[in-house]
């Protein structure tokens, strides 16, 4: 646990506390009376509240309508379920701002629907609780639907032969199985959502505001460092309250049901509703996620002249304005040399933290830990989410101001956007491996080390053929995760090598057709990149898991 511990420290903990002292010390005295002359003004209270009810109420609606999915996809066997998957997954990974502006393009003033019935839904809550649902599909269906899909369906066939009802065989059979990974993808959805930034921004106008575009709109436009780091501290806070009661409640719901292959559970549709149920997901993925994808794309080729391929011609020549020193097609190269980095060390910090959480339950109290030890393991399991919930401004503005003198001067090296990318992308790494390594029955690991297996052996004999898929369903996440990510790259992207979403936010920021038909562009391409790289990670995954279960 040393490492992980050591990679947050340094490139977390540091660069936040660093913020926070410029902002609350002053000739080296702490302004602790800030905090309540901040939280005490009214547009800081509307702040507030309305960051905390759209995040549970983007949260419900997400489970409400990706739960479903999320079932489909684990035990509905269909032509094209790879393809699919990667479909539903690609919105996750498409920078924020590129969401709301495809959003914007469908509700708003001259978007689609404007265009047909007439029906605008930009400046209403209800376009962003909307975005933020296809943003976050993907995390409740693959979170989810890992797990589900490697749970043995006989089990609860067994309780209804026993004479349960279909109800009560799935609710006391399924739904304590897949209770922590459930907690686990809606605790996801409600840190991003809670942190929402650009969806906000473009959607909601000046009619509302989150933590995060006003913690932005302190550091970047006004400068005022001393509420921005009151509103840092708040959410700091809010998130590890958050995370604690999280703990508390999922600690006892953990289950050591048979694992399966997912080629074991899945089977086609049968019956009038699973086919009705089937047909439901389909639609709504098609309303939901494929038709804003399509109008992006749409706009990407439509010029004013008629559809052609004007804007990709233009990423290839460089900059008049100077703004980009590289042509932008460029970006591209750089994103996923990011990326790839960045899922390196993510798997490998978070693979380090999800096995050292998994230590208390069979091994901590043999080497003599105490039970402070266990929860000091389980406060760790808690603090590994907090990148997601803590401004990913302060995060970025933290690493200029505090990784600049030896022996950890890197603002002029490369290292630096992938490191940043990383510290969002090991909490999904842990969340994803951590259901399947708590579920792996113990009693397997207890058997290899009678046999004379030493703890590394074990580990590579037991629990890496189980959590091997959910390892590269991880990586997966990582990568996406990594090609996204805007808003702590945005501060430390260098000018001569951005990536996708920081050259497509630059973009929209700029008027003119040109500029806006090239962000279209750039983020069709994105979105290419991304649904290819997914469907890469899904031959992958399927071809070395068949079988090994």
């Amino acid at each position: 646990m040393a490492v992980p511990v050591a990679f947050f420290a340094l490139f977390f903990a540091w660069p936040v506390a660093s913020i926070v002292e410029r902002g609350l010390r002053v000739d080296g005295v702490w302004q602790f009376g800030r905090f309540g002359e901040t939280l005490s003004r009214p547009e800081i209270l509307d702040v507030l509240w309305f960051t905390l009810w759209q995040a549970l109420a983007s949260t419900g609606l997400t489970l409400l309508i990706a739960l479903p999915g999320a079932y489909v996809f684990a035990r509905f066997e269909f032509r094209g379920k790879g393809l699919l998957r990667a479909v539903v997954t690609v919105p996750f990974v498409m920078p924020t701002v590129m969401v709301g502006t495809a959003f914007l393009a469908l509700v708003g003033r001259g978007g689609l629907l404007d265009e047909l019935w007439g029906v605008r839904l930009d400046t209403t809550v209800w376009a962003i609780l909307i975005a933020h649902v296809f943003f976050n599909y993907a995390v409740v269906v693959r979170t989810v639907g890992g797990l589900w899909a490697q749970l043995d369906p006989r089990q609860e066939e067994a309780a209804r032969v026993l004479g349960a009802s279909r109800w009560k065989a799935w609710r006391t059979v399924t739904l304590p199985a897949l209770a922590p990974s459930v907690a686990a993808a809606a605790l996801m959805v409600f840190l991003f959502t809670a942190s929402s930034f650009a969806v906000v921004q473009i959607l909601g106008g000046s009619t509302y505001s989150t933590l995060e575009t006003e913690i932005y709109r302190q550091t970047v436009v006004r400068f005022d460092l001393t509420t921005a780091a009151v509103l840092t501290m708040v959410q700091f806070v809010a998130v590890g309250v958050v995370l604690a009661v999280h703990a508390r409640t999922v600690r006892r719901r953990e289950t050591a049901l048979r694992m399966v292959a997912p080629e074991e559970a899945a089977r086609r549709p049968r019956g009038v509703g699973q086919w009705a149920l089937f047909a439901a997901v389909l639609l709504s993925v098609a309303l939901l996620i494929v038709l804003p994808l399509g109008v992006l794309v749409e706009r990407s080729f439509a010029t004013s002249h008629g559809y052609g391929l004007d804007y990709y011609r233009a990423l290839q020549t460089p900059d008049p304005s100077g703004t980009f020193l590289v042509p932008l097609l460029d970006t591209i190269g750089n994103s996923l040399r990011y990326a790839v980095v960045a899922t390196l060390i993510a798997l490998v910090i978070g693979g380090l933290a999800a096995a050292a959480l998994t230590l208390p339950r069979s091994r901590l109290r043999s080497r003599g830990g105490t039970p402070t030890a266990g929860r000091l393991v389980r406060g760790f399991d808690a603090l590994l989410m907090l990148p997601l919930g803590v401004s990913a401004v302060t995060v970025g503005f933290g690493f200029l101001i505090t990784l600049d003198e030896p022996p950890f001067d890197l603002r002029a090296s490369w290292i630096l956007v992938p490191l940043a990318q990383a510290l969002v992308g090991v909490p999904f790494v842990v969340r994803t491996m951590l259901p399947v390594l708590r579920a792996v029955d113990e009693r397997l690991r207890e058997a290899a080390a009678v046999l004379g297996a030493s703890p590394w052996r074990a580990w590579r004999e037991v629990d890496l053929p189980l959590v091997r898929r959910a390892l590269l369903i991880a990586a997966g996440f990582a990568f996406a995760v990594s090609l996204g990510e805007f808003g702590a790259t945005v501060f430390i992207a260098r000018p001569d090598s951005p990536t996708l979403p920081v050259a497509v936010a630059r973009l929209l920021g700029r008027p003119g057709e040109l500029n806006y038909g090239q962000a279209m562009a750039l983020s069709t391409i994105l979105m290419v990149v991304c649904a290819v790289s997914l469907l890469l990670l899904e031959r992958l995954r399927t071809d070395r898991t068949s079988g090994e279960f």
